[in-house]
């Protein structure tokens, strides 16, 4: 029916009237109820903070805010979203929600907007092609078509065939773009034809069902008929997908029992050709979607095959065997490749987990699957989400009874993302217990990512010292296992420490060291790490320029990976060296972005704990220097730039050198529309009103695959993963100042 695009441009007109802007939450993905909060945080930017419940959080989030949330998809989560709806609007009056789903919440004070169909013309009455232009059913048909048959108009020939097929559609928008994909080997008086026999068909069913329902199950009941036995086959085993999947996902699930792996590029084709099937592109590489309505129908097919639970596996297996090349392959030139792969592919590791927990027996791959690789939950900002599916994995795994190594990693790993919340103490029980298990299954490995781990709890809790020769310990035992990439990270944050405890002779030499093996294996997010502890020698030689400079170029290294714990130290660091050089206004501003990146990381910090001395050293310094408010002006206006603007001001050199944070910030918030080609803002505005690739070629005259290759671009350098960002961006550039939107897997993905 088109409930989303309705949704988005309905929020794109309204959103004038809200201050705190619109936020945008897509839940089509999601399959689990416990999961729509942890989104709508997610999308809101809410830290994940041990100890308090995501519902309180929001709540107390949105209790003083005046917004609009848009809940897209909620009709597979209607239970969930009705209870939080209803709490959300009780405890936060001036917040307005707007839910697409096909079904009513059915909660108090709900307003209710049945989407109907797409007038279109009456049969028989000779309506002639220019009156029929004024009926969307017939345009948005004309559109698809000409999409399929370049050139293709309703015209006089065909002008009362058009109008019998969308009234025999009854205006469904997916209907009618479904039949118009067959365009390409029927006639519209041949698909009238054979829509109208399986309506016949259709009309043997059910009577009780709904109208709407019998009409689309019929239509996509036709297309499945339509498709080759192969299609039919793929088309079913691809239902087990969530969100997008590459062609080597699909022949690795969806290949055998009578579909052979060197014939999936014609069979994907067949389903791209017919609509079932959609493309695009990312980091080069193509990816496929279905239509939630066509991949429920999949899936319908292959539980009533019996098939349903084996596909679901291969799919775990499959994506159990993506994470362990992925931490495998992590030490090397491809780092940032596979961060970009998993963070796509988070609805489907979702699923893969979700499997697992569902499955008698399988909870100890989903284990596996939730602990490689290792920095997952870190990279793609979802401590929280870690956290929960390792102890909802750790409780149904312990129902077996049997030890394993890999419950002593999981453990560990729980543990880990509770100390980089900042609940150290809180979370040092469940390392003793993988401690323990590691050294009953001789698991050298998981020992001394243990040993990693209670050094981090140090460096949190201000025992540099300690810190440093746990650090050293873990590098020892990962070198005598052979682990580089382990030992590497272990040695630069050794580093770290020995720069903070005044022994920078030795933290020097081991930077040179680390550098080394960095460079040869082209790796590059400890670079980052590594040119940040480079930055913070040359702080404590007093050569501060030197460190602000190689703090921001550490900043570029680390975005790619969304590790923003270490990119707020580098932006920390950034503006100790801009309150040294004389430009206080350029240090408010930094101040700001840090407070942001603390707050988004959800850590309940306000700077990393071995950096508070000088940090609220240098902050009171400059306060001072410009008065409170001037400060704090400063700081709001960086803080509440969108996270892609934060942190182009942090690394832009002419910005560092100016001393006009107001200037800097107005500029920034303006660069990104700015680096954008305008062509490329021409689709930005066209995509944020919903309009399909296909839509968006025919309204520029464009090739279809040109407009598909200008939003990936503009995805790309915004450093978003979905059209509902993108929207909701180009939204904020005609309204109200930005705020840190939410670049996770629910954020969110991955997305």
């Amino acid at each position: 029916m088109g409930k989303t695009r309705l949704a988005l441009d309905t929020a794109a007109k309204v959103g004038h009237m809200f201050p705190d802007g619109v936020h945008v939450v897509e839940l089509a993905t999601v399959r689990e109820g416990e999961l729509v909060l942890w989104n709508i945080a997610s999308c809101l930017r809410l830290p994940d903070r041990p100890g308090h419940a995501t519902l309180e959080m929001v709540v107390d989030h949105l209790r003083d805010k005046q917004l609009l949330l848009v809940l897209d998809n909620c009709e597979h989560l209607v239970d969930a979203c009705a209870a939080t709806v209803d709490t959300l609007l009780r405890a936060a009056p001036a917040v307005r929600i707007l839910v697409t789903s096909r079904q009513v919440l059915g909660i108090t004070g709900e307003q209710t907007f049945s989407v109907p169909p797409l007038p279109t013309p009456v049969p028989g009455r000779g309506t002639s092609a220019r009156d029929l232009s004024r009926y969307p059913a017939v345009v948005l048909f004309e559109q698809r078509a000409a999409a399929i048959v370049p050139g293709f108009q309703v015209g006089r020939e065909n002008a009362e065939a058009v109008t019998r097929l969308v009234h025999a559609l009854e205006g469904l928008p997916l209907a009618i773009e479904l039949a118009a994909a067959w365009m390409r080997t029927l006639t519209v008086q041949e698909i009238l034809s054979r829509l109208e026999d399986r309506f016949g068909l259709l009309r043997l069913g059910s009577r009780a069902a709904l109208p709407r329902q019998r009409t689309l199950r019929g239509l996509v009941d036709w297309s499945y008929e339509l498709c080759t036995e192969q299609e039919q086959a793929l088309w079913a085993r691809a239902s087990v997908f969530s969100g997008d999947f590459d062609l080597c996902a699909a022949e690795a699930i969806c290949a055998g029992e009578g579909l052979a792996a060197d014939t999936m590029v014609e069979v994907v084709n067949g389903l791209v050709e017919k609509s079932v099937l959609s493309r695009s592109e990312h980091y080069g590489r193509s990816r496929y979607r279905m239509l939630e309505t066509i991949r429920e129908y999949g899936q319908e097919r292959l539980s009533g095959a019996g098939a349903l639970t084996r596909f679901r596996r291969r799919h775990r297996d499959h994506y159990l065997g993506l994470t362990a090349r992925a931490e495998a392959q992590w030490f090397g030139p491809e780092q940032e490749a596979w961060f970009a792969r998993l963070r796509g592919d988070h609805p489907n590791l979702r699923v893969a987990l979700e499997f697992c927990l569902q499955t008698p027996g399988e909870a100890t791959a989903g284990l596996a699957l939730a602990v490689a690789p290792r920095h997952y939950w870190i990279t793609c900002g979802s401590l929280g989400e870690g956290r929960d599916w390792l102890s909802r994995l750790l409780e149904a795994d312990s129902a077996n009874g049997a030890a394993s190594a890999i419950r002593a990693s999981a453990l560990a790993t729980h543990a880990y993302l509770g100390i980089l919340q900042g609940a150290a103490d809180d979370t040092l029980g469940i390392l003793d217990a993988a401690q323990t298990l590691a050294v009953r299954m001789g698991d050298r490995s998981t020992l001394a990512w243990v040993c990693h781990h209670r050094a981090v709890a140090a460096t949190w809790n201000g025992d540099i010292a300690q810190a440093a020769a746990l650090f050293e310990q873990a590098a020892t035992a990962l070198r005598e296992l052979g682990d580089i990439g382990g030992t590497t990270e272990c040695t630069t944050k050794l580093a770290l420490a020995l720069a903070f405890v005044g022994d920078l002779p030795r933290a020097a030499a081991l930077c040179d060291e680390c550098e080394a093996v960095i460079s040869t294996h082209g790796e590059s997010w400890l670079r980052g790490f590594n040119l940040f502890t480079r930055a913070l020698l040359c702080w404590h030689k007093d050569e501060f320029s030197t460190a602000g400079t190689l703090a921001r170029n550490a900043v570029g290294l680390l975005r790619p990976f969304n590790d923003w714990w270490d990119i707020a130290m580098c932006v920390d660091l950034a503006a100790w060296s801009a309150a040294r050089t004389g430009m206080p206004e350029r240090a408010a501003g930094l101040f700001g972005v840090v407070r942001s990146l603390w707050a988004s990381i959800g850590a309940s910090l306000h700077t990393a704990p071995f950096m508070a001395e000088a940090h609220e050293r240098y902050e009171r310094d400059v306060r001072e220097e410009l008065g409170t408010k001037a400060f704090e002006r400063a700081a709001r206006r960086t803080a509440n730039l969108s996270l892609v603007n934060a942190l182009d001001y942090v690394v832009d050199d002419q910005v560092a050198g100016t001393s006009s944070t107001r200037r800097s910030a107005e500029q920034h918030g303006r660069s990104i529309s700015q680096a954008l080609t305008r062509r490329e803002r021409e689709v930005a505005e066209l995509a944020a009103l919903g309009m399909s690739n296909r839509e968006i070629a025919t309204k520029l005259v464009i090739a279809q695959r040109t407009a598909e290759g200008h939003i990936e671009h503009v995805l790309a350098k915004l450093g978003f993963r979905s059209r509902a960002q993108l929207a909701n961006w180009v939204h904020q550039q005609h309204s109200a100042p930005e705020r840190l939107p939410s670049n996770r897997t629910p954020r969110r993905g991955h997305g």
